[in-house]
């Protein structure tokens, strides 16, 4: 797979599924659904899914089914569904393992400045996938994609918008880093669920606001976004990561043709 396959159309391209694998078959149908859906409207798709979750707020969290059997499932749904796949790398030791697996390598935000991490997930040759950090400006990114292209991933960066930590309990998006990001020449995408997060709660689950998806995902393709990601289950209030802030699976086909109208009255 390569950009190219994902910017090819006047569409948006859309990265999409559940935050973590939480068994085959839950992911398999997500899949199924959400490909019916993308082929029909002709928007190029990336199925997503965390192998690993590694950063949940307790310890007592849920973080997979085990990283070989949660690989295997995306390589099950790559190949079923004749699809690309993305998962995040949390460390430079898992950027090789899980390029055997995966089309995409995604950087986690709070990791976008690991050197280490960038240059190891470049160095597979797979198409590589940063999420600023909360804590970055859209500027300061430029970097950030340097360090994949120093070593070899010319042409396979892409940078993507999640909001910035407004005090302890919320994030904001500033849609001027949207155009200040493509200005570097790579795809940008805008990570609209996660943007919605109300991270830091006092009982250790992270909130969201899940009603304003629709809001961010027509600003982000207002001010030109590439692509969306979008988090996805077909019950959000059972979901075992994320489930605060996750589109309900049922939703998600009327979303996108709304934002194709809009992308087409723009264009």
């Amino acid at each position: 797979m390569t950009i190219r396959d994902l910017t090819s159309t006047d569409k948006f391209f859309l990265l999409a599924g559940p935050c973590v694998i939480e068994s085959e078959d839950m992911a398999m149908r997500i899949a199924e659904k959400i490909v019916s859906i993308t082929a029909d409207r002709g928007i190029p798709y990336v199925f997503k899914g965390s192998y690993r979750k590694a950063n949940r707020s307790r310890i007592d969290s849920f973080t997979g089914i085990g990283d070989e059997n949660a690989l295997r499932v995306l390589r099950k749904v790559r190949d079923t569904f004749n699809i690309p796949v993305v998962t995040d790398i949390h460390s430079a030791e898992e950027a090789e393992m899980a390029a055997e697996y995966v089309d995409i390598l995604q950087i986690p935000a709070f990791l976008c400045r690991q050197t280490d991490l960038l240059s190891a997930a470049a160095k597979t040759g797979r198409v590589v996938n940063i999420k600023k950090g909360q804590f970055l400006s859209p500027g300061a990114m430029k970097f950030a994609a340097e360090k994949v292209i120093s070593e070899g991933g010319e042409g396979r960066v892409m940078l993507t918008e999640r909001g910035t930590t407004f005090g302890y309990q919320d994030l904001v998006v500033d849609f001027r880093g949207i155009p200040q990001m493509k200005k570097f020449g790579h795809p940008v995408i805008m990570d609209i669920t996660h943007s919605l997060q109300q991270p830091n709660q006092t009982a250790g689950v992270t909130g969201g606001m899940p009603e304003m998806i629709e809001t961010m995902a027509k600003a982000a393709i207002a001010v030109g976004a590439d692509g969306l990601f979008i988090e996805t289950h077909e019950n959000p209030a059972v979901a075992k990561s994320d489930g605060a802030n996750m589109l309900k699976l049922d939703l998600l086909e009327g979303l996108l043709d709304r934002l194709l109208r809009l992308r087409a009255a723009i264009n």
